[in-house]
């Protein structure tokens, strides 16, 4: 055993925040071994002088990231987005793929395929799977994406691809009797998301009950929460089973929302990003599945005005909930990890500190900016 001991931190728990102990874990087996009293004489030490030492963040709804895009294929640009993306303190994501033409989302499943194996070791952060958003959605919410290129929901299309695929977004009310939903349900691991979609209450509810249990960036996209009508944001916030994606960017929905989803969802509320290829870049204009989007700020937008992705850091999104709540550090940290890590069911593994997990572990400050990510036990990115 080759022991490291992160020591003068303050432990981020699933629950609770530790301090006065430190974390032990293996370099070797990259596993954690627990929360000790303190480091032995003559042991490999990491001093984390009173910032938090938080498990590493789980993303698993990014696009793109330093220029590069899922959808692009180019396996070289998904590992300039994985290495890129372990400095914001991610460990573990999913590329995501848009709604772009059949044979470019095949080419884009190849390309994360030939990676996943060697993203295990690799400096930057392990790819999980893919997260398919579309092209099974409906064209009246389709956002930035591109309708000529929606199609019906195929079950058997995700199923072939199940050992890659991790994630779908899908429209309810464009998969008839809920055909696919139900196959996927039965067939497969795969988390079904309902997005980009203009379902009606009763309807997402339904499709609730028949297998979807996510919702893709709740409240953007989809039919929205009103009175006499819940749409399909009531039926995300009504279904027990439903975790919902929150992009907490400050712009996409109103940050006063983010203490009612807590409240109403507990461990369901997920972070994520959103990030197209223009995240980590200057202001100015990229291409989004095609599509020209323009970056202005924290707003990435089409042409005619149409939100299309974020340009937002996961760190950033878990700084900005404990700015404009009163909600404590552990559950910030944990809609940011071990939440996104049990909805895409490798929670046995990663998204907490806890003993036997691999040591995915991140050193921030106060204003959770990364001073350290460690992968494995292994240090990828030292700020």
């Amino acid at each position: 055993m080759a022991l490291t001991y992160i020591t003068g931190g303050k432990i981020v728990l699933p629950d609770s925040v530790v301090c006065g102990k430190a974390l032990a874990f293996d370099s070797e087996t990259g596993k954690i071994c627990g929360i000790v009293d303190g480091a032995p004489e003559g042991a490999e030490i990491i001093d984390a002088a009173e910032s938090y030492v938080a498990p590493g963040l789980v993303d698993i709804h990014i696009h793109g990231y330093l220029g590069e895009d899922t959808s692009d294929a180019k396996p070289e640009g998904i590992k300039k987005m994985a290495f890129g993306v372990a400095e914001n303190g991610v460990t573990a994501f999913l590329p995501t793929t848009m709604t772009v033409a059949k044979d470019e989302i095949i080419a884009a499943l190849n390309a994360v395929r030939s990676l996943k194996e060697e993203s295990k070791t690799w400096d930057g952060a392990e790819i999980i799977g893919v997260h398919a958003e579309g092209p099974f959605i409906n064209p009246s919410k389709k956002g930035a994406q591109a309708e000529e290129n929606i199609l019906v929901p195929d079950a058997d299309f995700i199923i072939e691809n199940s050992d890659i695929i991790t994630s779908v977004t899908l429209a309810p009310e464009m998969d008839e009797g809920h055909k696919c939903i139900k196959k996927l349900a039965a067939e497969s691991d795969v988390l079904v998301s309902m997005g980009h979609t203009d379902a009606k209450f009763e309807e997402a509810m339904s499709a609730a009950k028949d297998g979807v249990n996510h919702a893709t960036h709740l409240f953007n996209a989809m039919s929205a929460l009103a009175h006499r009508n819940p749409g399909v944001v009531g039926a995300a916030l009504a279904s027990d089973n439903v975790s919902v994606e929150v992009i907490a960017d400050t712009f996409h929905i109103n940050p006063g929302l983010y203490s009612i989803i807590a409240k109403v969802k507990g461990d369901k509320m997920i972070l994520i990003t959103d990030c197209t290829r223009a995240g980590g870049m200057p202001d100015g204009e990229y291409s989004l599945g095609g599509q020209p989007i323009f970056l202005k700020g924290i707003e990435c937008r089409l042409a005619d005005g149409t939100i299309a992705g974020s340009v937002l850091k996961l760190n950033n999104a878990v700084k900005n909930v404990l700015d404009h709540t009163d909600l404590p550090v552990h559950t910030a940290f944990r809609m940011a990890s071990l939440n996104p890590a049990e909805a895409i069911r490798c929670a046995d593994r990663m998204g907490s500190l806890e003993e036997g997990k691999d040591a995915n572990i991140i050193i921030t400050d106060e204003n959770i900016n990364i001073k350290r990510t460690i992968k494995k036990g292994k240090t990828i990115y030292e700020a």
